[in-house]
């Protein structure tokens, strides 16, 4: 039986009022009659797991161990193997480390800087038939990877324009690319200067290069005292030869200088890819070359842009030059090397 309080008013006075009341008042009917919801562990088989219930709640720490749960890893995905971690190759060097620097020269400053211009002609009848140029060499040394997107990029374009169109495209490319160096030429070779003219002023060029010669006006600006344009420079002990763009001071500094022409920004010297080798052979052949009474210890490359966006200009330092150098030699080995291979199988054919 419960009882009841309430409080009422009588005449403004509140009087308590209990009242008694019976459990029978109350109905539980609602909860009694409610659905009981199913538990997501009913349905477990609580004697087939057990063991397992009373081993974990035995011990307040993991019963496995190192052991036990690689065994059981082995046991569901199978043995672990095992391989071993790739060994650093060791760097490959020159078997013979030839000299950059003619050691009777003095750099940059044997020959007076007021002379003429050298522009030795490359005349292949002068025994020079058999020798093979820098660029040969780099061509037929590339490493596998450069082969492979140098192919992925010459299969793209002619997806894109066809086989025709990417003939006459490669064509263009090196017409665009001799005129211009030539118009470089006759620039450098005048001493004219290109930025700070007016273009009724401006040296004439044709107009498939205009954009290009816009690209570089800043760095022509820093280009002074030119010793040598599209000259032939050999290197007789290492027999090898090449045609230098140009020899002159960039920013006070003497440099073997290529331009280079691009259809795709190369704000880095990784983005030239083999040109550093390349400006370096350059260099170790003029070096060694009786005809060029100074030695050059840096290089500069020089990527123009058609659109006449700003050329980058990367500097080679002569620290930088070693090491282009040594491995200038090493593709002169492997190319080398290659020759040999191919001698060797055309005297077995014929035998």
């Amino acid at each position: 039986m419960f009882i009841l309080k309430r409080a009422v008013s009588v005449g403004g006075i509140i009087v308590l009022q209990c009242t008694s009341l019976s459990v029978g008042n109350f109905s539980t009917s609602h909860c009694l009659t409610s659905s009981k919801r199913n538990s997501p562990y009913s349905s477990v088989d609580s004697e087939r797991y057990s063991s397992l219930v009373k081993s974990v709640m035995s011990s307040r720490v993991s019963s496995q161990t190192p052991e036990s749960l690689q065994a059981e890893d082995e046991h569901m995905y199978g043995p672990v193997v095992k391989s071993q971690a790739p060994s650093s190759k060791p760097e490959r060097v020159p078997k013979t480390l030839h000299p950059f620097l003619h050691c009777e020269e003095t750099a940059g400053s044997e020959e007076p800087e007021s002379g003429p211009l050298a522009r030795i002609v490359l005349n292949r009848n002068q025994g020079r038939s058999f020798i093979p140029s820098v660029t040969r060499i780099l061509q037929q040394t590339l490493s596998p990877e450069q082969i492979f997107y140098l192919e992925r990029w010459k299969r793209k374009m002619i997806a894109e324009l066809g086989e025709e169109g990417f003939k006459e495209y490669t064509q263009n490319l090196f017409r665009q690319g001799k005129l211009f160096h030539s118009a470089l030429e006759d620039i450098l070779t005048s001493g004219a200067t290109w930025k700070n003219k007016n273009h009724s002023e401006r040296p004439e060029c044709p107009p498939e290069v205009g954009g290009y010669m816009e690209s570089i006006s800043h760095i022509l600006e820093d280009v002074k005292a030119v010793r040598a344009i599209e000259s032939t420079v050999q290197h007789d002990t290492l027999n090898y030869l090449g045609i230098v763009d140009c020899v002159a001071r960039y920013r006070g500094v003497l440099c073997v200088i290529d331009w280079k022409t691009s259809e795709k920004p190369k704000p880095f010297l990784s983005n030239t890819y083999d040109n550093p080798v390349q400006v370096a052979a350059y260099a170790g052949a003029l070096n060694n070359d009786g005809n060029y009474k100074y030695q050059v210890e840096n290089g500069l490359i020089v990527v123009a842009y058609k659109d006449g966006s700003p050329a980058h200009a990367h500097q080679l330092s002569s620290e930088l030059m070693l090491d282009y150098w040594k491995t200038w030699l090493i593709r002169l080995e492997e190319f080398t090397e290659q020759r040999s291979s191919h001698a060797s199988s055309a005297f077995s054919e014929k035998r």
